[in-house]
């Protein structure tokens, strides 16, 4: 899982996050495209939008399961 010590400052306000560790591999916005997108420089995939339905919190925990270097956390419940 991600470190939140390094979680990116432009992921939104909430428990999901990306951090410095992202390789902007695009698995994460294929697998939940409403949760994840890449960064304005195009160097990153952020957060911009929480889980807010129980299909989208499903989403981001298989995002987390299959990214391949650790870069998204949960620093909460699983929504």
């Amino acid at each position: 899982m991600a470190n939140i010590d390094n979680k990116l400052p432009e992921n939104v306000p909430g428990n999901w996050y990306t951090d410095d560790n992202c390789i902007i591999c695009g698995l994460c916005g294929e697998l939940a495209p409403t949760l994840f997108r890449t960064r304005e420089d195009g160097q990153v995939n952020i957060v911009y939008h929480q889980p807010s339905t129980p299909e989208e919190a499903e989403a981001a925990l298989e995002a987390m399961d299959a990214c391949p270097v650790e870069a998204i956390g949960n620093d909460g419940e699983a929504d």
